[in-house]
């Protein structure tokens, strides 16, 4: 995964950093939450973890992509954030020796060292490669780039900073560049009440505008818990995770950092590069990709004992990742480079 921030490990003040220098070296310095040799799916289920049918989404959207850049010699599947390369592992294990895998180049993206025993075709690196044709797929990538956070006080907006132990104090006014991102895309919060809350979408809007940049020609694909600029949530959405339970967002870096994406500045931020784009929920894109959670005839199951009950748990995990109070509730924004749009997430 791509390091986003670039700020001093110093502590010259008691260890206040503002949030976004907090959180990345609570995540991604030398002893960061994603450095840890686990793995984020010991602390929390994404859904690559929940189940497999969503790699088979992903492999129906690569072809899907292959077809439209006229199956090219050479087919890119990046995976932003990759943790232990749990996606690509799964769609090379559902490609076996289907002829789509001998032009295959799947790319993991994250900082952390390879872990041991991965496929040797596939590739780590620390960043997205330039150059890609193909897929780019951020799942819960976005959420973890840095943000700052900024709280209207009693003398008007003031950036908040944090200590290890998640200390906070107010600090200094947002700059020009802070202000003028938070009157653009989170104007409501500056008509709340004293204590109300935003966080500043810079970093993440930069960070997805490269990852768009390095395609030539393919699709890019962030999917994330999302909001937009009519629905902001007053008081922020900053928040831990560890060992599968919501915790305070503590920077120690023995826990995740995660907050809602404004996924509408990301994708004005691509727009530069980007040909087209498309936001829809998990539900809906997964459902034109196939993956549903429609349970199988009853009337099988006499003549098909066993494929009753795998067709069964099949439905089962489809409903968990469309569950509309659940994984279904993610955003994903699907952006096109040189390529016409995709028939399954055309709208």
């Amino acid at each position: 995964m791509e390091r986003p921030v670039d700020h001093t490990d110093a502590d010259p003040d008691g260890g206040f950093l503002p949030w976004a220098a907090a959180m990345d070296r609570a995540l991604y310095g030398p002893e960061g939450f994603f450095r840890r040799p686990t793995g984020p799916g010991a602390h929390f289920r994404t859904s690559v973890h929940a189940s497999p049918l969503f790699g088979t989404a992903v492999l129906r959207l690569l072809r899907e992509v292959d077809a439209a850049l006229g199956h090219p010699d050479r087919l890119s599947l990046v995976d932003i954030g990759a943790g232990h390369a749990e996606l690509l592992t799964g769609v090379l294990g559902q490609l076996g020796d289907d002829p789509l895998s001998r032009r295959l180049r799947p790319i993991a993206v994250e900082l952390a060292d390879r872990p041991a025993g991965l496929p040797d075709a596939i590739e780590w690196l620390p960043r997205p490669p330039k150059g890609v044709s193909g897929l780019i797929i951020a799942n819960e990538w976005l959420d973890n780039v840095p943000c700052d956070v900024v709280e209207l006080g009693r003398n008007g907006p003031r950036l908040v900073e944090v200590a290890p132990d998640g200390s906070e104090r107010l600090a200094d006014e947002p700059n020009d560049s802070q202000q003028a991102w938070l009157e653009h895309w989170w104007p409501t919060w500056r008509m709340g009440r004293i204590g109300d809350r935003a966080e500043i979408g810079l970093l993440r809007d930069a960070a997805w505008a490269r990852a768009v940049e390095a395609l030539d020609e393919g699709v890019a694909v962030a999917i994330d818990y999302a909001h937009a600029v009519d629905s902001r949530p007053p008081l922020g959405s900053l928040t831990g995770y560890a060992e599968g339970r919501q915790v305070p967002p503590i920077p120690d870096g023995r826990r995740d950092l995660t907050a809602h994406v404004a996924l509408d500045a990301c994708a004005a931020a691509a727009e530069h590069v980007a040909d087209w784009s498309r936001r829809l929920d998990q539900r809906t894109a997964l459902r034109r990709l196939g993956i549903t959670g429609a349970r199988p005839d009853l009337a099988t199951a006499a003549a098909d004992p066993i494929g009753y009950v795998r067709a069964l748990s099949r439905a089962s995990a489809a409903a968990e990742l469309t569950d509309p109070a659940g994984l279904g509730r993610f955003t994903w924004l699907v952006q096109g480079v040189a390529v016409p749009t995709v028939s399954s997430l055309e709208d």
